[in-house]
Parts: structure tokens; sequence; C-alpha cells
């Protein structure tokens, strides 16, 4: 499952109007891999400390929507991912992670602010890495998908193997 970017509010109001979120509650907490960006972080959030709203709060983190500022304090740069290194990142109105619980790994950070981290098969990133041409910040959520726990060398083959195989012969 893939929560993109967009507007939280309204993604979690149609959440509920559409009747999805207890479905998809229950299949994240069953194990359904789970990557989201920037609103979908705050999707996953178990709390958000300038929102009164929990929309689906399966991820154990405490975020702040908006905590970079309007769309004007848009930014990007390049920062360590753990495991992955150097990583080129884009932030736009972007929350960031406050907390994190016992068990979540703390994969990136900004200005000392967590903008990535894992918590068992979701993965969330403040940042827009759909937004660059390094893909392996998917790479890594793609090994997730077929691993219980993925490195950067196994991110990079599942997606070397994908990629031959949809290639035309």
């Amino acid at each position: 499952l893939v929560l993109p970017g967009g507007e939280s509010t309204v993604m979690g109001r149609l959440l509920v109007d559409l009747d999805l979120r207890a479905p998809l509650v229950e299949r994240i907490k069953g194990g359904l891999p789970t990557f989201c960006t920037c609103a979908g972080l705050l999707l996953l959030a178990k709390r958000i400390i300038n929102d009164p709203l929990v929309h689906l709060g399966t991820m154990d983190i405490v975020a702040r929507r908006n905590a970079y500022g309007r769309q004007l304090g848009s930014f990007a740069v390049r920062e360590n991912f753990r495991g992955l290194g150097s990583f080129p990142m884009t932030f736009i109105r972007a929350p960031w992670i406050e907390s994190v619980g016992e068990n979540v790994d703390v994969l990136g950070r900004v200005q000392g602010r967590i903008v990535a981290a894992r918590d068992r098969h979701m993965l969330a990133t403040a940042f827009h890495p759909e937004l660059t041409d390094d893909s392996r910040v998917h790479q890594f959520f793609l090994s997730m998908c077929c691993a219980e726990r993925p490195t950067a060398q196994s991110a990079t083959l599942f997606s070397q193997q994908l990629q031959s195989e949809i290639q035309p012969a």
C-alpha cells in the first residue's frame, strides 16, 4: 500500500466517508507493507501534535503537521538515509516526526529532526522521494514487500530483478 503526499485532512475524511478506514487499519495491522510520504506519514501516525485527528494510527510515531512551514518554506537537501547513504530529499509543506516508539527504526534526519522511519512493515518519509531520479527508497520499500529485514543490497538486487522482468526482450 502506498499513501502519497497531498492534503492529509481531505485524505483522512475520504477514508471515513468511503468506509476505507477500518479495512485499511485491519490490513496494515495484519502486516500489509505500507509506504507513506508526507501527508501519508500523518495518516499512519498514532498522534499528530498540532491536529486532534488520528486517521489510521497504525505507526508508532508522533508527527507534527506542516512542521517546516508553509508552501514557500519548501526545500531540497541531501542527507543520510540509513543503509542507503546520501539521499536527495524534497520537502513540500512537510511534517516531521517528533518521536518514535521503542521498536521504530529512525532512518533519516534533517536539521536534527526525524524525517524517515520504519515500524515493522511500515515505511514513512516526510519528504518526497518520487520527486528525484534516485529510486533507492522505493527499492528499499519493494524489498520490504519480499523480505523481513531488507538491506540496501537486497533492495538493489530486488529492483534489478524486477526491472529485468518488465523490460521487453
